[in-house]
């Protein structure tokens, strides 16, 4: 599908005027019903099955999805989307549910996680067998370990990509080992299993042998000079299998998924055939989407060198001063937007006036410009698939990561939308959090859209 060279043209009305415009959350709507709990955004544990396979630290809630297919009525016989579909949360919903649904995804690892999650076609006691004979086969290996000289390492352009300290030699090895085994057990023709074997490693890597906490950012905690892997990942195995033999069989609603840039929709969707889009896209903060999955997608080699690593920051919404490139264009689409120019020229003056000078400083002004920029052209590209009355809910979060300057993303997508042609419906206020640099109470609202059709 080509992408339209034409920005936005027309200039947006600001943040206060915008709000003005959305409709209050009626009494009893998914907000009103779930404020009140502290975990709102947390996993309830009847949810648990296939999502647990593995899970993005930034994921919305399984709950989330389904309030929304069933505010916007979607039966088993419409298509919903999902542009920015990580590790496959709302795929996985309307999988359960029997809603046929395609997912886009930039980012190898997660892409890889959305495919694996959605396949659902193997027998579970076959799983078993199969994570056990490789289990055994691990264990005999790793029965007498080597002189720690001999642990089985990465490339040296492998570990230059993992943060400093992700993993201890012992742990790495164990991995290493394990990852070989199925490595050797795909190419003599007993793949059937492998992609979730792969997803398995895959978790237990971050979850259990790791020295990896997750908190505002990903860093590295205490360190792990041993960790039980293998026995880890058969446990992980058999949940996979157990979540299967829970489900049991399904009735339609599979989910394809492809890998690709937001920004430009492929033209494997057809024309005027979405008939709902739920989505959470990254947000404008200094999150480096790709190091929160670095050591899974090194492992796993969806990620060898720098090379591929820029290759991958490219194709990416661009969120943080990490992905931000001298060719960059997407500010271009919002150059006429009133509210992003205000608070570009804010962070800057702001930056000036702190004297801070260092590359990642200077380039804040041009993350919230280029991050605007790029949902535009995504917003824009999406109308080619879009059916007359879509509806589309845009999991969005308020932010201040630069200099402390309040960007209100909801208000100022729905700006931008609405100079596209797209209806703004409401802001629906999912939860508030508390900002780690400035202690403000931040909304994360979803942004609720409707796409009225082309006007001739």
């Amino acid at each position: 599908m080509t992408q339209t060279a034409n920005p936005i043209s027309t200039a947006s009305r600001g943040s206060e005027q915008i709000s003005q415009a959305f409709h209050p959350p009626r009494k009893g709507d998914f907000v009103g019903s779930t404020m009140k709990s502290r975990n709102v955004n947390a996993i309830r544990d009847e949810d648990t099955a296939v999502h647990r396979w593995y899970r993005f630290v930034l994921s919305f809630p399984p709950h989330l999805v389904r309030h929304y297919l069933e505010d916007f009525c979607v039966d088993t016989g419409e298509l919903v989307f999902d542009p920015f579909c990580g590790t496959g949360t709302t795929l996985v919903e309307c999988q359960k549910l029997g809603i046929p649904s395609f997912g886009l995804e930039a980012m190898p690892m997660s892409h890889f996680a959305s495919k694996v999650k959605t396949n659902w076609a193997f027998e579970p006691l076959g799983m078993k067998k199969f994570s056990g004979k490789v289990s055994a086969e691990a264990e005999h290996l790793l029965k007498n370990l080597p002189d720690p000289s001999e642990y089985k390492k990465l490339s040296s352009e492998k570990e230059k990509l993992l943060i400093s300290g992700s993993i201890s030699s012992l742990p790495l090895h164990r991995l290493l080992t394990l990852f070989e085994i199925l490595s050797d057990a795909r190419r003599n023709g007993g793949g059937k299993f492998c992609d979730h074997a792969q997803l398995a490693l895959a978790k237990v890597a971050v979850a259990d042998a790791s020295n990896l906490r997750f908190g505002p950012e990903v860093g590295v905690g205490v360190k792990k000079s041993d960790a039980e892997v293998v026995t880890a990942w058969q446990k992980r195995m058999e949940e996979i299998a157990d979540d299967i033999s829970e489900i049991g069989e399904y009735d339609g609603g599979k989910a394809t998924v492809f890998r690709g840039d937001a920004r430009q929709i492929p033209c494997v969707l057809e024309s005027e055939s979405v008939n709902a889009v739920i989505t959470s896209p990254p947000y404008p903060n200094e999150k480096d989407y790709s190091r929160t999955t670095r050591l899974e997608s090194v492992l796993l080699g969806f990620a060898s060198d720098n090379e591929d690593l820029r290759k991958v920051k490219k194709s990416l919404v661009r969120s943080n001063t990490r992905s931000i490139y001298k060719d960059d264009e997407d500010e271009f689409w919002v150059s006429r937007n009133l509210e992003v120019c205000r608070i570009s020229e804010e962070i800057e003056a702001r930056r000036i006036a702190l004297g801070k000078t260092s590359g990642f400083e200077r380039n804040y002004a041009r993350v919230a410009r280029n991050y605007f920029g790029g949902m535009a052209r995504h917003l824009e590209s999406l109308k080619q698939v879009l059916r007359p009355g879509a509806k589309l809910a845009y999991v969005v979060g308020d932010q201040a990561s630069y200099m402390q300057v309040m960007i209100r993303t909801g208000n100022i997508l729905a700006g931008i939308a609405e100079t596209l042609g797209y209806e703004v419906d409401r802001l629906d206020l999912f939860r508030v959090r508390r900002a780690t640099a400035t202690g403000e109470n931040l909304r994360e609202e979803v942004l609720v859209l409707k796409w009225p059709g082309r006007r001739l």
